[in-house]
């Protein structure tokens, strides 16, 4: 959809025009949409897209279940581990449960405790596009999590507009531009209308000014 240079030489006119910070920020880009209606449930996107270099700080995640998921869960270096007791406490502490799903990107489960997980944390996760992933038990997760760590989650609803991390200010404008070729080829892959959907791009830092892509 993008030429590769063009790709590139935006990523650094939006890192170039960045305000100067004293820490890393995010980098994000836009993706506007067009003649499609995201009214139909058919019609959104919910991907998960590994991003070839990561998106700069790898996401945290969290597994939920019993027994051997949770051993090779902690051999896995998720960064929570939570039992059936601690999902049935977290359904009562609606503080902390907002904070554990604001915190972890992505989330793991055991098919055994997905009712569980559905009945004490899908208010919370749910609406934040977080509900877990069942994972049958006897799975090696090792694979699963380290893939996530590298990954970006998009779904949208009924907004044509969408805006997806690629990357943050420490790394190199070339490999953030390789995360962003990664997420317009999966985006569309699953748009009816391929490029024709898309109606213009935008890749930015958190604080600097949006730059036009296509």
């Amino acid at each position: 959809m993008v030429d590769r240079k063009k790709l590139e030489d935006a990523v650094k006119a939006a890192l170039e025009s960045a305000p100067k910070r004293n820490f890393s920020e995010s980098v994000d880009i836009t993706i506007n949409l067009k003649n499609i209606d995201l009214s139909q449930p058919k019609n959104r996107i919910d991907e998960t897209i590994l991003l070839p270099h990561g998106p700069g700080v790898e996401n945290k995640i969290a597994v939920l279940g019993k027994g051997d998921i949770t051993t090779k869960a902690k051999d896995a270096g998720a960064d929570l581990v939570l039992q059936p007791a601690d999902i049935e406490r977290l359904g009562g502490e609606p503080r902390e449960a907002r904070k554990i799903a604001n915190e972890y990107r992505f989330f793991l489960a055991d098919t055994g405790v997905m009712s569980l997980v559905g009945r004490h944390l899908g208010p919370r996760l749910g609406p934040r596009g977080r509900m877990p992933m069942p994972i049958p038990q006897g799975t090696d997760i090792k694979p699963i999590v380290d893939r996530l760590r590298k990954s970006v989650k998009i779904r949208t609803k009924d907004k044509k507009t969408f805006h997806a991390k690629v990357g943050d200010t420490k790394m190199d404008p070339a490999k953030i531009a390789d995360n962003i070729d990664a997420v317009l080829k999966r985006i569309e892959s699953v748009l009816e209308q391929g490029t024709m959907n898309i109606r213009s791009v935008y890749v930015k830092t958190t604080m600097g000014p949006a730059v036009k892509v296509v």
